[in-house]
């Protein structure tokens, strides 16, 4: 095996910083099972002194939320011409912005609930109660607001009532200057993740998630025991079939690159909804892709390496 140095590129100072450094920890673990020298990076004001002194064969982005996800390290990393694993800068900003994500999965020809998008001054201007009215209006109850922007469901709360709105909305606002409000579509909640080989990217088998409170929110997301996964999925072969396509579709609509997860929900009609892009998907002992990579009977470490092949070659 050629003796490649990755650097894993995690932590930053995003509202995601802890979880990002946990995935980035266990990607490096896997990593060098496979053979590879690792090192692990936080994005500081030394990162890119280091990119260019002690420049690796190929970096991995596991940061999430912030310029991890937004295009900003992406960008830094194509400036200086380093390889790396995941979108490129590009198909960062299409994902990474809910609203535009959505439209262009919908202009795809998939179905993802109705939404409006509104900034903080809307409310300011025009009268928070009377926004929040022609919100609930206008989408029907329940819904969730959750911010334009950012992962890991922070700042994101299902509203069963009126008058649960006002405190969401403040919830919402302590993430992002735009809030997204969506209709609610109960069903199974599903998440599929994509990865890239010699055939183009592939759908690995959905997973189920069933967390304990019945909302998928931060604290289920990374608290032990607290949210049961399903692998393969307990939905129908045509929905199974279905979410498969629609994640594909998804990673190709955005120009998402080498590894994606899409959130989706079958409604009790069979109808998959589109939820949202991940393109720096969590990697922790709690996260779905690495459930996901076992079920299709990989390894974490295998599939990154393979990545880290793909991304060094990119620039042969």
């Amino acid at each position: 095996m050629v003796d490649r140095t990755v650097a894993v590129l995690a932590g930053g100072l995003s509202h995601e910083r802890d979880v990002s450094l946990r995935s980035g920890r266990r990607l490096s673990v896997a990593l060098r099972a496979e053979g590879l020298t690792v090192e692990e990076w936080d994005t500081d004001a030394g990162l890119l002194e280091r990119l260019r002194t002690q420049r690796p064969d190929a970096a991995i982005v596991a940061l999430h939320g912030g310029e991890g996800e937004n295009g900003a390290v992406q960008t830094v990393l194509e400036m200086l011409d380093v390889p790396y694993v995941g979108t490129s800068s590009a198909g960062c900003r299409r994902a990474w912005d809910k609203p535009t994500a959505k439209a262009l999965v919908a202009d795809a020809g998939f179905t993802t609930p109705d939404w409006v998008v509104l900034p903080h001054s809307t409310f300011r201007e025009l009268g928070a109660q009377a926004v929040l009215d022609a919100m609930v209006d206008t989408l029907g109850l329940p819904l969730i607001l959750k911010p334009d922007q950012g992962g890991s469901a922070l700042g994101a709360q299902v509203v069963k009532e009126a008058s649960e709105m006002p405190g969401a909305m403040v919830g919402c606002f302590a993430y992002g200057d735009t809030v997204l409000a969506e209709k609610f579509v109960s069903g199974v909640e599903v998440a599929v993740t994509v990865i890239e080989g010699e055939e183009g990217p592939e759908a690995l088998p959905a997973v189920e998630i069933v967390p304990e409170s019945g909302v998928y929110d931060y604290k289920a997301r990374y608290t032990a025991g607290l949210t049961d996964f399903f692998t393969p999925a307990r939905i129908s072969d045509d929905a199974a079939k279905a979410v498969g396509e629609l994640a594909v579709a998804v990673h190709r609509q955005l120009g998402l690159r080498d590894i994606s997860r899409t959130d989706a929900v079958v409604a009790e009609d069979g109808t998959v909804y589109f939820l949202a892009a991940n393109l720096s998907p969590g990697l922790t002992e709690t996260s779905i892709v690495p459930v996901a990579i076992e079920a299709a009977g990989a390894t974490l470490g295998s599939v990154f390496a393979d990545l880290v092949g793909r991304a060094i070659s990119r620039k042969s």
